[in-house]
């Protein structure tokens, strides 16, 4: 579907190697039908990545309702993997399947007027045949910020692929505008009209966590073999112990048998997944490297709309392009009194300076002489550097640091000239605002283009965005003031990650001796879990 094109002096496969080094290169879109936004191309698309194109390209408003995809970026990460073959056979056969029960279709409608008033365990009418038989995870009216849905989101989609399900989302009105459509020419928008939302969000609908405490005896009992219903079921951050007999394998055989689960959650649940002896043989087969999940799950569910396109590609163009090499700085300071701005500030520089050395030293008195003899030389690397956060105090005090003094530079070539910029700065956290949610994925989109990552502890919206980007971040621990540099218990600022994938934050306990060696504590959540290479 696309032809690349290069100069007779550029040699490709080199460049991609050092995105530090690499300047983008132009993409030719071949085909401007609607055959642009095909399965097949979406597919072609993750498994076999675009190099970035000029963004000054204009788009096209209207003319194509999936503007991202036909000017889609490659990870600016070197660390990038296609998908495994049998992934991408089980996201065709997703595709084959979701367009057959997507909302409105015949099967779609005989699943759901047949089974909605049908309590847990009452017989199955015979109505459908094999091939009409859908079944479905309806993501339903999420909580918190963006990070937690998208995170969330990508959980639910995963087990819907383990569970041949159809994925549905009911977003409501502060993010319907955010993504575009990931299987082209479908839907996976739940139906608005009220006659649904009445159901499936019903009083007679039963609760997954309320049915097992009842039925304490006998967990599986309920779930009879021939049961079809709705399900309510909670997998959010405050979830009980009932509510967390999801995760058991025999409580999964009965949950099979029930055609509609209408999932809350704000977590991402992907690594105890992982956990369970019924989903590992095949998440192995779909995901041999196990850090790349949420990359390959991200990257084919969330793609920007034509109005987030065009933001991000106007910022892009106008401030991150042309630099040498990009530097992502997401700072999220959850608890302003015991993380004041002066030692959050003061961490961060000690991160990006000493230890993760990618920013350079300001001048001293010291070097003061050898700064000025630079002064009259070109500058000869450029760093731009994206400050993605609520306030605009960290960007404000960044830039006017690397302004007012120079990097000491002891090169001969000039000095590393140091660039701060910021998309927004919502000051506070407004989760059920549109417009709000539209800058905070732009915000995450644009540090996903990085070549290096600096971000939060504990937050969901780095781990989007270091996902996305396949990038393994350098993460900042949450600061003890106790130690008054910007230091934490661990003696450090900030430490690398050991996988890109995200974090779990809230899981069941369980036997680690019993576990998976891929499922290890997270990096800045001590109970918390993740995925990572062995």
């Amino acid at each position: 579907m696309y032809t690349l094109n290069f100069n007779s002096s550029e040699t490709a496969p080199e460049e991609f190697q050092f995105p530090k080094t690499r300047r983008l290169f132009k993409s030719t879109f071949v085909a401007t039908t609607v055959a642009a936004c095909t399965a097949a191309s979406l597919l072609l698309i993750i498994a076999f990545p675009i190099p970035p194109i000029n963004l000054r390209e204009e788009l096209e408003p209207g003319k194509s309702s999936c503007a991202s995809r036909r000017h889609c970026h490659k990870s600016s990460s070197s660390y990038h993997k296609p998908p495994s073959p049998y992934l991408l056979s089980v996201l065709r056969d997703y595709e084959q399947r979701h367009k057959r029960c997507e909302p409105l279709t015949k099967s779609f409608n005989r699943s759901f007027f047949q089974v909605s008033s049908s309590p847990v365990g009452a017989k199955k009418q015979n109505y459908s045949t094999k091939n009409d038989d859908c079944s479905y995870v309806v993501f339903t009216r999420p909580t918190n910020g963006l990070g937690n849905r998208m995170l969330s989101m990508s959980s639910a989609f995963l087990y819907a692929l383990l569970t041949n399900r159809v994925l549905l989302v009911d977003f409501g009105p502060d993010m319907t505008h955010l993504f575009s459509e990931p299987v082209p020419n479908s839907t996976w928008l739940f139906p608005e009209d009220s006659r649904f939302g009445n159901r499936i969000y019903g009083s007679k609908v039963d609760d997954f966590g309320s049915l097992m405490k009842n039925n304490n005896n006998n967990h599986t009992a309920v779930l009879a073999n021939n049961s079809s219903s709705f399900l309510h079921v909670n997998l959010g951050y405050g979830y009980d112990d009932y509510d967390k007999l999801f995760y058991s394998n025999e409580v999964q055989d009965g949950l099979q048998k029930v055609s509609w689960l209408i999932l809350k959650s704000d977590q991402y649940f992907v690594p105890y997944l992982f956990l369970m002896s019924g989903f590992r043989a095949k998440l192995d087969r779909m995901f041999p490297d196990k850090e790349t999940v949420f990359h390959h799950l991200g990257r084919y569910l969330f793609t920007p709309s034509d109005q987030a396109w065009g933001l991000i590609a106007r910022f892009y163009d106008a401030y991150l392009a042309n630099a040498d090499e990009r530097i992502g700085l997401q700072i999220r300071v959850l608890d302003t009194k015991a993380s004041p701005t002066a030692l959050v500030l003061k961490q961060v520089l000690r991160c990006a300076q000493k230890e993760a050395q990618i920013l350079p030293p300001l001048a001293t008195k010291q070097n003061e002489t050898a700064t000025k003899k630079l002064a009259s030389k070109k500058t000869s690397y450029n760093k731009a550097v994206l400050v993605a956060s609520l306030s605009s105090e960290f960007y404000v005090e960044l830039k006017d640091m690397f302004w007012k003094r120079a990097s000491a530079s002891t090169g001969s070539d000039g000095e590393v000239a140091v660039g701060f910029h910021q998309a927004s700065h919502e000051e506070v956290q407004r989760s059920n605002d549109g417009s709000h949610n539209m800058m905070a994925w732009v915000d995450i989109y644009l540090l996903s283009l990085c070549d290096v990552l600096v971000t939060s502890g504990w937050s969901t919206f780095g781990y989007v965005a270091q996902g996305l980007g396949g990038l393994r971040p350098w993460i900042l621990q949450i600061p003890d003031t106790k130690y008054g540099g910007g230091e934490t218990l661990w003696g450090n600022a900030c430490r690398r990650a050991v996988s890109m994938e995200p974090c779990f934050h809230f899981p069941p306990s369980y036997d680690e001796g019993g576990g998976s060696p891929s499922v290890v504590h997270c990096e800045d959540v001590g109970g918390g879990l993740k995925l990572v290479n062995v």
